[in-house]
């Protein structure tokens, strides 16, 4: 490893740190979920998030992420289906105690874990802008001197570590008001004030990720 790529990977991290502690819609999405279901499904959520990241990580280093960034039809579909998923969530949270009830989360917490999972794999997969960063930002920290396939896995590993660090102690903040749904005569205002704030993220994520 060159001596410039070894300390350009200081540099990436910091970008990286910058970038994750922008509110967007991931840190909006995991702050809510873990006030309502507390940190186990947080921390499932961040996992699946880490994977899509990943994902998109081994994309950009086969170049699939390119193909996703040069199309304006595929990055439309993504966009949009990523707002309608996050206006989904928002709808199903003003209408279901299903994510705040504390004896709904006693009587099925595996599954209500493998859902966070999923629900925080598909937010991430459905966000075009995590596919642009590895198009916009990762190349600029690539050497042209080793192998780019090799420089960007790691990178994006690099990312991923900083993400994951970052939205685990979103997780960690976030669950320790989650005593805010245990009270019934509360819980429904608060889960319907965090429907809200999901459905204020979907349109924070269609202007946001607007060309």
């Amino acid at each position: 490893m060159s001596d410039a790529f070894s300390g350009s990977l200081g540099a990436f991290a910091l970008t990286a740190l910058l970038i994750e502690i922008t509110p967007g819609p991931n840190m909006g999405y995991l702050a809510v979920l873990s006030l309502s279901r507390g940190w186990q499904a947080g921390v499932a959520a961040v996992t699946g998030v880490a994977i899509g990241h990943a994902v998109y990580g081994v994309a950009a280093a086969l170049g699939v992420a390119a193909v996703i960034d040069a199309s304006p039809v595929l990055y439309e579909i993504l966009r949009w289906a990523g707002v309608v998923y996050m206006a989904w969530l928002a709808w199903e949270a003003w209408s279901s105690e299903a994510e705040t009830s504390p004896d709904i989360a006693l009587s099925d917490t595996r599954g209500h874990i493998r859902l966070a999972f999923q629900r925080g794999l598909i937010t991430n997969l459905l966000n075009p802008k995590a596919a642009v960063f590895f198009i916009a930002v990762v190349p600029s920290f690539v050497r042209p001197e080793g192998s780019v396939m090799a420089q960007t896995l790691l990178l994006s590993g690099i990312f991923v570590a900083v993400a994951t660090a970052v939205h685990f102690t979103i997780v960690v903040l976030a669950s320790r008001l989650q005593h805010l749904v245990t009270d019934e005569s509360q819980r429904r205002p608060v889960r319907r004030a965090l429907a809200v704030l999901l459905a204020g993220i979907a349109v924070w994520f269609a202007f946001s990720t607007a060309r």
